[in-house]
């Protein structure tokens, strides 16, 4: 995601520091280069030993500390840069971007960079919505700095209400949205994702092993190359992809219900969930007793979503996925066809519960393409990628 992308990560002084530990950790695990620069304030409440430890780089504090050989470097540094991130942001620092005040390394870097800037505000409830503080945020963002957060919830001082830093994946996935080339910006793309569960009374139910996590990464991957993106999911677990639409569903029959509903207003459609083909005829409003229970479970199929969606395509992409023990490319050739899909990625049960896939693409012509063993995060773009090409 990051491959060879320098990031310049600014820590200011509040309780939240501490999540920027994690921040430098997904970044450099991204691929990034972070230099973290921390203002005097914010070594009160994490070490910079252990930012320089998960950056691999020094930290740097104030503006004079450490010349090197000469060079100035509130001026090299950012421009060297290919994303300065804050997080977290106190009023403080907001304040001083905003009224051209650099007056700290910090500061005096984003005065200098003609990098783009990502601010994650972090601070008592009272102190943001100060109309001052407000007024800040609207001038920064009329010069192009982009903000994420905050959330709301508990907060240190005590108090409960909007202030917390925003969750440090959303913090990630909105810089590597900044990096991303937007080149899915007039697509608005449907994905389906996770299994259903098909309920045989109040405490069990008929799903599958699907963790969900193709189609949400797809729908991060959408979001950050420009797509307008609906998420529909069934349970699984998995925090919400920052930036989509998300709709969560249970059943075979509420997926179809809320995948329609969305298909009319979509350019492209991804079905990534693991959709089940059977449901119990009958479904007990009560506990079924052991003793009492029949030897077996009658069932019926569920409504085949794709296939009506190929139906109805008209000019619309359509992309289908293909489980099979057996015959994979054969069956996913078939499915192609029968469903009016403009290709299928096709994959065994591995890949169901894991981190990585390897998958074949087989498109409407035939044509099968092995795809090599990569996170599904790196298989999103490849989808993607052909999606843009088709």
């Amino acid at each position: 995601m990051f491959k060879g992308k320098k990031i310049l990560l600014g820590v200011t002084g509040g309780i939240a520091a501490y999540k920027a530990l994690e921040l430098t950790r997904l970044l450099v695990k991204g691929g990034a280069e972070v230099w973290p620069v921390m203002t005097r304030a914010a070594k009160e409440f994490v070490s910079p030993l252990s930012f320089s430890t998960l950056a691999k780089n020094p930290v740097s504090v104030g503006l004079f500390d450490q010349p090197n050989e000469g060079r100035i470097r509130h001026v090299e540094a950012p421009e060297d840069a290919d994303l300065v991130i804050i997080a977290p942001a106190t009023a403080n620092i907001i304040g001083k971007i905003a009224g051209g005040i650099a007056d700290d390394l910090l500061s005096t870097l984003v005065m200098a960079t003609p990098s783009p800037v990502l601010i994650a505000p972090a601070m008592n409830c009272n102190m943001y919505i100060n109309p001052i503080v407000k007024k800040n945020i609207h001038t920064l963002e009329g010069y192009g700095y982009r903000f994420v957060g905050p959330a709301e919830g508990d907060l240190a001082c005590g108090y409960e209400g909007i202030g917390r830093l925003a969750p440090v994946e959303e913090i990630f996935d909105t810089a590597v949205a900044m990096l991303s080339p937007k080149d899915l910006t007039d697509e608005k793309i449907l994905i389906t994702a996770g299994g259903t569960r098909e309920v045989i009374d109040p405490v069990r139910f008929i799903t599958n092993a699907s963790s969900g996590r193709m189609g949400y990464a797809l729908a991060r991957a959408a979001w950050r190359r420009g797509a307008e993106v609906v998420l529909i999911s069934g349970p699984t677990g998995l925090a919400r992809p920052t930036g989509v639409t998300f709709k969560e569903v249970v059943s075979a029959e509420e997926m179809y219900e809320k995948s329609m509903e969305y298909f009319q207003q979509s350019t492209t459609v991804i079905m990534a969930a693991a959709v089940s083909d059977f449901k119990p005829e009958t479904s007990h409003s009560k506990k079924v007793k052991k003793v009492k229970a029949a030897r077996e479970i009658k069932l019926e199929t569920t409504i085949d979503i794709l296939r009506e969606m190929g139906e109805r395509k008209g000019g619309r992409k359509l992309i289908g996925f293909a489980l099979e023990t057996d015959d994979i490319i054969d069956n996913a050739r078939k499915k192609a066809v029968e469903k009016k899909l403009d290709f299928v990625v096709a994959n065994g049960p591995a890949s169901l519960s894991s981190p990585t896939s390897t998958v074949t693409i087989v498109d409407k012509d035939g044509l099968a393409v092995d795809i090599p063993l990569m996170s599904k995060d790196e298989l999103s773009e490849q989808i993607l990628d052909r999606i843009k090409a088709l």
